[in-house]
């Protein structure tokens, strides 16, 4: 039986199959619940969280000086690809000299003859070395310059988030809890401060899995208006054109123009969001809901899934095809007969490239020491070291330590562990569309990475977690919420249970996540310290350098 308050939808039983309770409710409460609260705190409260997560990302945002982990190739590609439109040869010690700040001579030089040899073999597609390139284009080739996209993307990533969350749960409040976790996440913080891929990669699939909440909305109240105005059909109407489905099909090329494993995501949201239009159909009452979603929705989501998607993929690529000197190009011999022939072989050559770049990632093999198991991730154990610098007396003792460490926040990750297992119990006995999201967004975001675990020894790194942080928080955010939602009931093993209690809990839970990243903020951001001090935020011995 559905149990709701007035700040949290506990169940959305639309697709529940509780009849008795469905026949109590109009259909539009039934089939879209109304969203409470004001709506200018709706907007104002996510805001407030997202600045405090801003100013956490981009104060000293240029500390370390120095080129941190694979920084050293994202940079510099970046910086290529604003400057020639594809990444190019830099010669060696190239990082001295960018960070001493001579940046004219870092290019290989190159004859005509001879500018093959100047294109450099990368093994991601280019719109992440784009946006950091953005970033160099504004304020320069420095690490401010080269980690602002990541700081700006990391700080609207928690805005999304909130404002997503408050749209699940119907609840300002909980949208700002939402929020204010992913804010505090010591990875989501690490990486919003550094130049690797994987922050914009997140941002991406949790654009798109947004863009999915939000047409589901809009569908379900073009669908309810219909019902409460027209002649009722077997199958219903045609939905119109469903922008923010589409919206959603662009940010998951984009997810895949940054990282091919946002193909992933991209096939199981795909897949959900016409499960979704299947669900609203049959909850409206609808006598032929199936066919009325195969002939209505499933032709419009093979547009906003499928053509959207290849063309804004391709999109990302117009660098290479413009240029004559990107790795793999072939330009003059696809410019030997004609502009028929060019796009052919041009197509060509790229298929071709990309065949090399999916058998070096399917063969990636090589040992690293901070290397780690997919299994390994939702407990923290393998932490990256991204930047580490022992210094003597320099820090008014003598043995000194400025670090950046890649690990997330514990009681986020260790309490993301435990609402994980919650969600799919309540998942199974419930079939809440919320919990079957979030669960199938983490499961993507985490289980395919055991293929390449199983299959031979890839090269694997705590860091490709991150796409899972916005759903491991959403996780947290439904129980808080499913939580304080039973205001009045008794929970096995406490005699009192009142809302009060339940709120009081999860405030502790966000204070508890406050006062975590506080203590690891010197190691998270480079502040020198004491040795001891940083040995003691050390959670396990293998995070030590």
């Amino acid at each position: 039986m559905a149990v709701t308050d007035s700040s949290y939808q506990a169940f959305d039983d639309s697709e529940a199959g509780d009849g008795q309770h469905e026949a109590a409710r109009s259909v539009r409460d039934r089939v879209l619940p109304p969203m409470r609260g004001s709506v200018m705190w709706g907007w104002l409260g996510p805001l407030l969280v997202t600045v405090f997560g801003g100013v956490l990302r981009f104060l000293d945002l240029g500390h370390p000086k120095a080129v941190v982990f694979d920084e050293t190739y994202y940079m510099k590609d970046g910086y290529s690809l604003i400057t020639w439109g594809v990444e190019r040869v830099t010669v060696k010690d190239a990082d001295k000299a960018i960070i001493a700040g001579d940046t004219g001579g870092i290019w290989q030089s190159c004859t005509a003859e001879t500018m093959d040899k100047c294109a450099s073999y990368v093994v991601h597609p280019p719109l992440g070395k784009w946006m950091i390139g953005a970033g160099e284009w504004l304020f320069g080739l420095n690490p401010f310059g080269w980690r602002f996209a990541a700081a700006l993307i990391g700080t609207l990533s928690i805005l999304v988030l909130a404002r997503v969350a408050r749209r699940m749960t119907r609840s300002t409040l909980l949208g700002c809890f939402a929020g204010l976790l992913l804010a505090l996440d010591g990875l989501h913080f690490v990486l919003s401060r550094t130049a690797l891929l994987d922050i914009f990669l997140m941002f991406w699939v949790l654009a798109a899995f947004a863009c999915l909440v939000t047409d589901r909305d809009q569908a379900r109240e073009r669908l309810v208006a219909w019902y409460e105005s027209s002649p009722l059909s077997p199958q219903g109407p045609s939905l119109g054109i469903r922008w923010w489905r589409i919206a959603a099909g662009v940010c998951l090329a984009f997810a895949m123009s940054v990282k091919w494993s946002g193909l992933a995501f991209a096939v199981a949201f795909a897949i959900m969001s016409l499960m979704w239009d299947f669900g609203a159909r049959r909850a409206v009452g609808l006598r032929s809901p199936y066919m009325g979603a195969f002939n209505k929705d499933v032709p419009q989501g093979a547009l906003a899934f499928a053509a959207v998607p290849f063309v804004a993929y391709m999109a990302t690529w117009t660098g290479w095809f413009a240029n004559a000197t990107g790795y793999g190009r072939n330009w003059d011999q696809a410019t030997s007969s004609g502009p028929l022939y060019f796009v052919f072989d041009s197509m060509r050559s790229w298929v071709q490239y990309q065949w090399q770049v999916f058998t070096f990632h399917s063969g990636l093999e090589t040992s690293h020491p901070y290397m780690s198991e997919p299994w390994q991730w939702p407990l923290l154990l393998r932490p990256v070291a991204f930047y580490y610098e022992a210094r003597q007396n320099a820090c008014g003792v003598k043995d000194c330590s400025e670090a950046v460490l890649g690990v997330g926040t514990p009681v986020i990750w260790f309490g993301g562990v435990a609402a994980l297992v919650a969600l799919i119990a309540w998942y199974v006995s419930s079939r809440d569309w919320r919990a079957g999201a979030v669960l199938l967004a983490y499961g993507m975001g985490w289980l395919p990475w055991f293929y390449f675990a199983i299959a031979g020894n890839r090269t694997m790194f705590l860091f490709y977690a991150i796409p899972m942080v916005p759903f491991m928080v959403l996780a947290i955010t439904l129980c808080a919420g499913l939580l304080i939602g039973r205001a009045g009931r008794r929970l096995p093993g406490i005699r009192y249970y009142r809302r009060p209690t339940a709120a009081a809990v999860v405030g502790a839970f966000a204070l508890l996540a406050l006062i975590n990243f506080w203590w690891l903020h010197p190691v998270l951001s480079g502040e020198l310290i004491p040795y001891v001090e940083w040995k003691a935020r050390m959670l396990f011995e293998k995070q030590w350098i």
